[in-house]
């Protein structure tokens, strides 16, 4: 299918082939028949990526303390080579659209094949031939509202929820400062809503344009006059601000024609310099409105189909598009005289060049069409079979499949796979197709595909890595198992003891025989690590391990603290460490405490401290902390043993101290966590028919333990474990 995206690094846009995205639970897969640039919030995007390097680091000073901070933490090149790969990434644009739904994912509820839906959602609604969208991100179309004018329900939406948060009713005086898509479409909103309305702008074209639309309009000059004339001359009721300028001038006239006690709601991007005086004087109400309404930048809401009840949200952003919609059906908001400019998705560049140029013509409402060959669309949307295979236990070459597409994938497996001998890259998976189509032109892969199943079918791949989100693992590292194929899986293996359980059954039987499975347990083949190991090994003592995680602050809501997604950070990310611990002692733990912090309302259980206790006596003990500074170094590990001490601080230094002399090997560049190092064993276990690199008995114990610890916490108590072999 067709996609326009937009390279971040020189602000191209460009349309290009991708794969059709397959509906997850929860999704559906729409047609899209038309598309709306959001010439504001767009355009943008796109200047910000025109810009020159030093230019987008003067706009986003953040974003450069970030990069600074990561080059202190992991060396200059580590944190230049994260920054490129960023601005490497292919950015999906367009957040409103209209279509027909021609398949749905499981557990989607309220609407079926062949309706016809306006969907919202950066990431979503984007302009490609299709979309994956959320149920709640989207609304039916009645038959008498055509595709391009449902194309604008997402910006109504954000119209229609700034006039809510006025607070007027009928008969009230509205100013709207702003005349471009968004102010007109409010203005008629509130004259739909019998409210007197004044439009105000610096352009004259655009006052022009308003008036012939039916709506008063005024320049910016007479708009104190106009909107005292319309109020008799004590104010308006509420003005709402559907200006895009850094200026605060639209917040100083809002103050200026608000009546005592008004309300002024700011929709567009403009300057927050209030002018206290006036606004004091009159105790005006000053509200930033928040996109679409209620449900907005809510996961929950969005992604997972969990509406809020009418009875105490009886305007979220989905029954906002549904109001917009109504609108439009009743004929109270006419979209077709607003439309402007009709391009197909094949010229989709050209329009974003004249919304962008110096002297753009003169534009409003912007669509992108897209036509179909339908019985096409029906075939390339079948799942197309493809045959098992058995693979052997050796090989010469590594034949890859990669299932995942996202940061992690691109910024560091599929690059170092790169770099790996004998290894072929066949095809990879993303769920959307677009990111795994820019990684398989890039690298490159022979092809991309949406669909996991063709990427572990395929008779031509005969090792898979899964680099998918954690609650994907298991279904795929078993799937890949049943078909013959080699797994290297990303930590963690799995996010659930039972899910634990089929893996070690799948490994057991049948083709998995012959197949090799590894997990990105990274650290144990890190250099500085091995030299670590190397120096404690043949102590005649156990081992006394400090391991102090900065792993920093992750809102409760991102997807790795979802429980049935990410398993949580100490699932998540914390096994990794107690696979660290097992690779120096050589042994699982056989008992595990965790303890935690409150978490306030803030954290999510993810300050730790998790103790374990080894069968030779060894003691481990990892503190992992949310509640830090993220400039200061992630990781840190002390070792005590028989009269020696070493510290391998953040994988740059390693410390090594006995009868008082010290030792210390550096890396200066770049850090090396051993990402490189464990896909080299992994390539070399499989061509050469050798052992598993990181015996089974480690992988799996290292994962009990783990959940273990997840016990420990929940029942505040020590879980005992017992070391078993796979």
């Amino acid at each position: 299918m067709k996609q326009l995206l937009q390279n971040l690094r020189s602000g191209e846009t460009f349309v290009t082939d991708v794969p059709i995205p397959d509906p997850q639970p929860g999704t559906a897969l729409v047609r899209n028949a038309a598309s709306l640039i959001s010439a504001g919030t767009e355009r943008k995007l796109v200047e910000f990526a025109q810009k020159t390097m030093l230019g987008k680091a003067r706009s986003r000073p953040d974003l450069v303390r970030r990069v600074l901070d990561k080059a202190r933490r992991e060396g200059l090149l580590t944190a230049y080579e994260a920054a490129q790969n960023r601005l490497d990434q292919p950015m999906p644009l367009g957040y409103s659209s209209a279509g027909t739904i021609i398949s749905i994912g499981s557990a989607f509820k309220g609407f079926q094949v062949g309706d016809r839906v306006a969907c919202a959602g950066g990431g979503f609604a984007v302009h490609a031939e299709y979309v994956i969208v959320p149920q709640n991100l989207m609304v039916k179309i009645p038959n008498n509202v055509d595709f391009a004018s449902a194309a604008h329900a997402t910006l109504g939406a954000i119209a229609l929820h700034g006039y809510r948060l006025t607070d007027v009713q009928i008969g009230a005086q509205v100013a709207v400062i702003g005349l471009g898509l968004l102010g007109i479409l409010a203005s008629k909103i509130a004259l739909a809503a019998g409210c007197h309305v004044v439009g105000i702008d610096i352009d004259a074209d655009r006052v022009s344009l308003t008036k012939e639309l039916g709506i008063k309009a005024v320049l910016r000059e007479q708009a104190v006059q106009a909107a005292m004339a319309l109020s008799g001359d004590k104010g308006v009721d509420a003005v709402l601000i559907c200006a895009d300028t850094p200026s605060s001038d639209p917040v100083q006239l809002a103050g200026e024609i608000t009546r005592d006690k008004g309300k002024v709601v700011s929709t567009g991007v403009v300057g927050l310099d209030l002018p206290r005086d006036l606004y004091f004087e009159k105790e005006l109400d000053f509200v930033v409105s928040r996109s679409y309404g209620p449900g907005r930048y809510d996961s929950l809401y969005e992604e997972k189909g969990q509406d809020y009840p009418i009875g105490y949200v009886r305007w979220t952003e989905g029954r906002n598009m549904e109001a917009f919609i109504d609108l439009v059906a009743r004929d109270l908001v006419e979209i077709e005289p607003l439309i402007t400019h009709r391009f197909p998705i094949d010229n989709a560049p050209a329009a974003y060049d004249m919304i962008t140029a110096d002297k753009a013509e003169p534009h409003l409402s912007v669509i992108l069409t897209y036509e179909h060959d339908e019985e096409q669309d029906i075939a390339e949307g079948q799942t197309t079979p493809y045959r098992q295979t058995t693979t052997q236990r050796s090989s010469d070459t590594i034949k890859l499949g990669v299932l995942g597409a996202g940061n992690f994938a691109a910024a560091v497996m599929i690059p170092i796979l790169k770099k790996v001998p004998d290894v072929k890259l066949i095809g990879i998976a993303s769920a959307t197709g677009a990111s795994a189509s820019h990684i398989a032109r890039k690298y490159p892969f022979q092809y991309a595909t949406s669909r996991s199943d063709q990427i572990i079918q395929d008779e031509d791949i005969n090792t898979v890595a899964v680099l998918t989100r954690h609650h994907l693992h298991a279904a795929q590292v078993i799937a890949s198992l049943e078909a013959g194929k080699h797994v290297f899986c990303e930590k963690p293996l799995c996010i659930s003891e039972d899910e634990l359980e089929e893996i070690e059954s799948a490994l057991r039987a049948g083709q998995a025989e012959t197949a090799l499975l590894m997990v990105g347990f990274n650290r144990r083949f890190a250099p500085l690590t091995k030299k670590l190991r190397g120096y404690i090994q043949g102590g005649s003592e156990p081992l006394v391990i400090n391991y102090r995680v900065n792993a920093g602050y992750l809102p409760r809501d991102h997807w790795l603290q979802d429980p049935h997604q990410g398993g949580g950070r100490l699932i998540g990310e914390a096994c990794h460490f107690l696979d660290f611990l097992t690779f120096l002692t050589d042994h699982t733990p056989n008992s595990i405490s965790t303890y935690a912090l409150p978490d306030d309302g803030r954290y999510s259980e993810d300050n730790l401290v998790v103790v374990c206790n080894f069968p030779d006596g060894s003691v481990g003990t990892i503190t992992y902390l949310a509640n830090g500074d993220r400039s200061f170094p992630k990781e840190r590990v002390e070792v005590f043993t028989g009269g020696s001490v070493a510290v391998l601080d953040d994988f740059r230094s390693l410390e090594m101290i006995k009868d008082g002399r010290r030792k210390v090997v550096r890396s200066r560049l770049r850090q090396d966590k051993g990402h490189l190092a464990e896909m080299i064993a992994f390539k070399d276990a499989i061509v050469n028919g050798e052992s598993p690199p990181i015996p089974y008995e480690h992988i799996f114990g290292v994962m009990r333990a783990t959940f273990a610890a997840v016990r420990s916490l929940k029942e505040g108590k020590r879980i005992h474990l017992t070391e078993m072999p796979v």
